[in-house]
């Protein structure tokens, strides 16, 4: 703290982190009473309780106050006449001991006159300490004076004092600490802990070097952080200490203390200790610096927060503190005391008293924010959720963010930060959308504006499409994509659109298809389709079919033809929307879209269209799609046979014509064309069996005979047809035929195969014919059983199996009653199954 500030401020004070990293203590210059109290005085020592402070100067007088400042006593103890050296309080804050280099030892009440002292040594007393139990009642009035030796003063029965010594200090006690029953000092040999109890030394911890030239009387720092644990900073080195109780096995059979002090850290720092304090299980230690700055004057003291290790400790923070006057002053000249349960520091020099505490959630945020350290700030209000805090939230830090995030045109960051801070706030999302209008960046806050359950004013997402129109026409119709149309005012838009296509020239096709969009939104959908027509757009496919615009297409379907025409067959065919007549009016001088239209529409399978066109597509199949011709000839009724003949002679379809030439019956011309112009003799020959005509037999011999390869492979194929002998007869004998011999093998073999396999067949049918006659003569001699339930086959009656002599029964199971067939004699067949053979009544 520079002494040149107001004094009068009580703000933190700025304490410069030398690598700037995060603290964590705040200061803070105690003001008030004590701002007059040290312009005419300067401060000796202090002893800090949880009720009050006291402060000693070098007047030798001690000024009780409060932990900002006041006074609480209604005048100053003028308790010595030179500087006090140093101040003890008691446990419960009702008595305070000093002491000083005029020899006296001052013991004071608070709230009572009894058991005070004004004692007069006569020798410098350095330290006093007094006991931590001094205010109970009934129990010994003690204290401990350390000059050149120590003393303990115990008030005994009639108020006597009684001295007892402790210890014998070479080169004096630098300073005594006491809690319950132990009491350390400081010497220049070490330090040493005293059990009153016992009433012995639990060990003396030595100084492993000895002390550099330092100010006279340099003061040790002795403090306990609880009644086992002691912490000692002596010229640059810290150790802290524990009390353990002494085990038997460690001395067997030997008299000696029940505790010991065992060093458990030890390490040495870079300037000399001024004080030393705890920090939950880290260390605060006031540092005064070896070396003088450059002008010989001492150099500004420093704050440490060390984390302790077994030989060694790691810094977590360090901190430079501006006292009043800082150059004049040695590490002998401050001080410092604490409030462990408030984690409060009290720094005091000459001339200044300053208090650090720990930085809270609110402290930490300001730093970090000072410091520019947004996203540290931004995720530590995030993770605390406000619970910590009481003047920031993550909304104010998130807009401070927001600002430095614009002001640097991070305008992307800034956009993605708005979604995590604003939430659901409208006002506070329209707020900051103008931030990022003013500097025509409402691009970078597009895509995180809420568009859910809460929507802003419709003015903000007209701003966003009027910015993105004039700079960036591809994201504007990004936007006109994604956005719902009720975000904004559609008409208001569409005229913007039209003024900007007016004005300028460019993007013309990305604005036209934005402009579809806004009128379909607008529910215009015929402007709509016209201009994803003019756009050649596939969307105006979706926009049909979305709005069931079935009416609109009647008009365009050639142009929605030319924009994809198997998407908009599929649409036209879908649920039968359009009319099929219609669609073969508007297609008629396109045949190439009418071939694929009417092709989708047969493969359809519609009943009540089917076959309707087929005259139309035996000529489209012929222009466009050959393949589908003939299936096409073969599975339908429904065309002109002999227009689609003409269509095929004009195109010498030869398959096409041979099938629609033998529906007419016109075979021979049929097998003339498969000959002569398909040279296609295994069709030929399966035509002729189809056909089973002896004249188409001749027809295809005559054919063959002026051709040997053809010869041979009749010879080859006809054996099981036709009789050999009409070819063998006719082919002429001085013709040489390649592979007569084989053909005429294979010939002779499948004609006698032929020839036995219908022998076979006449004598298995006269077999069946006779066991089938005698099988009928034999079941209406002898009769057979049948069921109860069967019924006569000519009267439908249930037959009642009694006398089987009086039923008839064939073969095939039918029976009847002999009285229902008066022709018995006559009748071979079963009526039921051979109805127009056999009659009866």
């Amino acid at each position: 703290m520079d002494s040149s500030k107001d004094d009068s401020s009580n703000q933190e004070d700025s304490y410069s982190d030398v690598d700037e990293i995060e603290p964590k203590l705040k200061y803070v210059r105690m003001q008030n009473d004590i701002k007059g109290i040290l312009v005419n005085d300067a401060a000796s020592c202090i002893a800090v309780h949880p009720k009050f402070l006291c402060l000693g100067s070098h007047w030798g007088r001690i000024h009780v106050l409060d932990h900002q400042g006041n006074n609480i006593q209604s005048k100053t103890l003028q308790a010595h006449t030179v500087a006090v050296n140093q101040i003890s309080i008691d446990h419960k804050g009702d008595y305070i001991a000093s002491c000083s280099d005029d020899g006296k030892v001052y013991i004071y009440g608070l709230y009572t006159t009894d058991n005070n002292h004004n004692m007069s040594l006569g020798r410098l007393v350095k330290s006093i300490a007094i006991d931590p139990s001094y205010s109970k009642p009934g129990g010994s009035k003690k204290f401990i004076t350390g000059d050149d030796k120590l003393v303990l003063y115990e008030k005994t029965f009639l108020s006597r004092m009684k001295l007892s010594v402790l210890c014998d200090a070479e080169g004096g006690v630098r300073s005594v600490a006491w809690m319950g029953q132990f009491v350390a000092w400081a010497s220049d040999t070490g330090v040493r802990v005293y059990d009153l109890n016992s009433k012995c030394s639990l060990g003396l911890i030595k100084w492993t070097t000895s002390p550099p030239a330092l100010p006279e009387h340099y003061r040790c720092n002795l403090r306990w952080t609880n009644s086992r644990t002691l912490l000692i900073g002596w010229v640059d080195t810290v150790r802290i200490c524990q009390i353990r109780k002494r085990s038997t096995q460690e001395t067997p059979g030997q008299n000696l203390a029940e505790f010991l002090i065992d060093p458990v850290s030890t390490f040495q720092v870079d300037f000399y200790i001024s004080g030393i304090a705890p920090l939950d299980t880290q260390l605060v230690l006031l540092g005064c610096p070896k070396e003088p700055d450059d002008s010989g004057k001492s150099q500004r003291p420093t704050l440490h927060i060390v984390d302790p290790k077994y030989q060694d400790s790691q810094t977590i923070c360090a901190n430079y503190l501006t006292l009043r006057g800082y150059k004049e002053y040695s590490c002998n000249d401050y001080h410092l005391d604490c409030l462990p349960e408030e984690n409060r520091f009290f720094i005091v020099s000459p001339k200044d008293i300053v208090i650090a505490s720990l930085y809270d959630s609110d402290d930490r945020l300001e730093w970090l924010l000072s410091h520019g350290k947004f996203e540290a700030a931004l995720e530590a209000v995030s993770l605390n959720d406000g619970r910590d805090c009481k003047r920031h939230t993550l909304i104010n830090v998130g807009r401070v963010y927001l600002d430095h995030l614009l002001g640097t045109q991070q305008y992307e960051e800034a956009g993605k930060l708005c979604l995590k801070v604003l939430g659901r706030d409208k006002k506070l999302w329209e707020e900051e959308v103008y931030k990022f209008a003013r500097v025509h960046q409402l691009r970078s806050i597009s895509s995180y504006l809420p568009r859910g359950d809460v929507t802003l004013d419709p003015l903000i997402y007209e701003m966003v499409l009027y910015e993105y129109l004039k700079m960036d026409p591809d994201g504007f119709l990004q936007l006109v994509r994604e956005w719902s149309p009720k975000l904004y005012t559609v008409a208001a838009v569409v005229n913007g659109v039209l003024e900007h296509l007016l004005m300028h020239n460019q993007k013309q096709n990305v604005l036209l298809e934005a402009l579809a969009i806004l009128y379909s939104h607008d529910g215009k959908y015929d402007k709509a389709l016209a201009m994803y027509l003019k756009l050649r757009h596939k969307d105006v496919f979706q926009l049909i079919q979305r709005h069931q615009l079935w009416s609109s297409v009647y008009d365009m379907i050639e142009g929605l033809m030319d924009l994809d025409a198997d998407r908009a067959i599929a649409m036209i065919l879908d649920k039968d929307k359009v009319p099929s007549d219609l669609i073969v009016k508007k297609l008629q001088n396109n045949h190439r879209y009418l071939y694929l239209y009417l092709d989708a529409l047969d493969k359809k399978d519609m009943k009540d269209c089917k076959g309707k066109y087929h005259g139309l597509l035996v000529r489209l199949y012929a222009d466009y799609s050959r393949d589908k011709l003939l299936p096409l000839l073969r599975r339908s009724d429904n065309y002109p046979i002999q227009q689609a003949l003409d269509i095929c002679s004009q195109r010498q379809f030869y398959p096409e014509m041979v099938y629609l030439l033998g529906r007419i019956g016109n075979t021979s011309e049929a097998l003339a064309l498969m000959t002569r112009e398909l040279g296609d003799m295994e069709a030929a020959i399966e035509f002729c069996q189809e056909h089973d005509d002896e004249e188409l037999w001749n027809d295809l011999i005559n054919y063959s005979l002026n051709k040997s390869e053809n010869i041979t492979f009749l010879l080859q194929k006809i054996g099981t047809y036709v009789d050999p002998r009409l070819m063998v007869q006719r082919i002429n004998p001085s013709m040489e035929i390649p592979g007569l011999k084989k053909a005429l093998i294979k010939m002779m073999c499948d004609y006698n195969l032929q020839v036995s396999v219908q022998e076979g067949c006449k004598k298995i049918l006269s077999g069946d014919y006779f066991n089938l006659h005698e099988r009928i003569v034999r079941s209406h001699q002898k009769g057979i059983f049948v069921d109860d339930d069967q019924m006569c086959g000519a009267c439908h009656r249930k037959v009642i199996v009694r006398d089987p002599r009086n039923l008839v029964v064939f073969y095939c199971k039918h029976l009847f009653h002999e009285e229902c067939l008066p022709d018995l004699e006559n009748v071979e067949n079963c009526v039921i199954c051979n109805p127009g053979k056999d009659k009866f009544k």
